[in-house]
């Protein structure tokens, strides 16, 4: 697939996915709205989190891009993309909408957006796990399997993966 293709693709894909999960559920639930007075501690917490939480997923939809691909499954790239936030943790766009989510629920000061991050990832470690995990195997073959026994699916590494 072309650079350009990929690109639109993966923009279009983020809209659509990270901008359901992280966008309009969170809205739904709070409708954004800041409760009463606003500590100014937590506003800026949470939205540091919420940076933080979008700069992984931005940057691996970028290296997917790159690698003329897109993170869904229907487009994916011909090469198993490890780089960026890639060789600390092998969810690193999952992870980061997560802390993302978390940091709306710190800034809205939302305990039902700390229930649907859970119920967020309960559903994104089954997918990963059942799907995800072994599309990857049938696809990258050996190169993934070696890629999954250095880098934790959830808790980064220290430092980053060499292959």
């Amino acid at each position: 697939m072309r650079r350009s293709t990929a690109a639109l693709g993966s923009a279009a894909f983020f809209v659509v996915a990270p901008g359901t999960f992280v966008g309009l559920g969170p809205w739904l639930i709070t409708r954004w709205e800041i409760p009463g007075p606003s500590p100014t501690v937590r506003v800026l917490v949470g939205a540091a989190l919420i940076v933080a939480g979008l700069i992984p997923p931005i940057h691996a939809f970028v290296q997917f891009a790159k690698a003329g691909g897109t993170p869904m499954p229907a487009a994916p790239t011909e090469r198993l993309v490890v780089e960026g936030f890639n060789r600390f943790v092998r969810n690193p766009m999952y992870l980061g909408l997560l802390v993302a989510i978390l940091g709306q629920a710190v800034l809205f000061d939302s305990l039902w957006l700390v229930l649907y991050a859970a119920l967020g990832w309960v559903a994104t470690a089954s997918f990963v796990r059942w799907y995800e995990e072994p599309t990857l195997v049938r696809t990258y073959g050996e190169q993934y399997e070696e890629y999954r026994r250095n880098v934790p699916a959830w808790t980064p590494r220290l430092t980053p993966w060499t292959p």
